[in-house]
């Protein structure tokens, strides 16, 4: 099976265990920001292990509508992602948005380069399961670059 088709059924599967598509409010951006400070907080207060497990889980704090914590590891594989668990164990180098831009490849540019930022790219949305604008805002923390998105559908 390609990277690409990969990347597909693993968005069905996770839609569909995580029960996607109800209605709800959106996570906004100033949300998101806030949501990747607890997360490195807690990943700071806890360790690698227990924080990968608790962001994962989409354990509250670190999940709530259509936001959630994901997180790319020293070699590049996905240890972390609370909206799309089939992601975990997937190089970033596979991870492209909807126009096939690389955006685990941006995500850990971005973190490499200023140690924080944000990155933004299409990506299909959990809850609306439409492809939408989405703003990332990452950081390194430990070996790590974590992330909170939030989507930007009028963008």
């Amino acid at each position: 099976m390609s990277g690409r088709m990969l990347l597909a059924a693993g968005v069905a599967c996770a839609m569909l265990a995580s029960g996607a598509g109800a209605a709800g409010e959106r996570g906004t951006p100033d949300e998101a920001k806030a949501m990747l400070k607890k997360a490195v907080a807690h990943y700071k207060a806890v360790g690698r292990k227990q924080a990968l497990a608790d962001f994962n889980a989409k354990k509250a704090p670190f999940g709530d509508r259509d936001l959630y914590v994901f997180c790319i590891g020293p070699d590049r594989i996905e240890v972390a992602n609370g909206g799309f668990p089939s992601y975990v164990g997937m190089s970033a180098d596979q991870i492209k948005d909807a126009k096939g831009n690389p955006v685990g490849k941006a995500i850990l540019e971005t973190a490499a380069s200023k140690g924080e930022g944000s990155v933004e790219y299409l990506w299909l949305n959990p809850v609306s399961h439409n492809t939408e604008s989405k703003i990332s805002f990452v950081e390194k923390v430990g070996d790590d670059v974590c992330g909170v998105g939030a989507y930007n559908p009028g963008k």
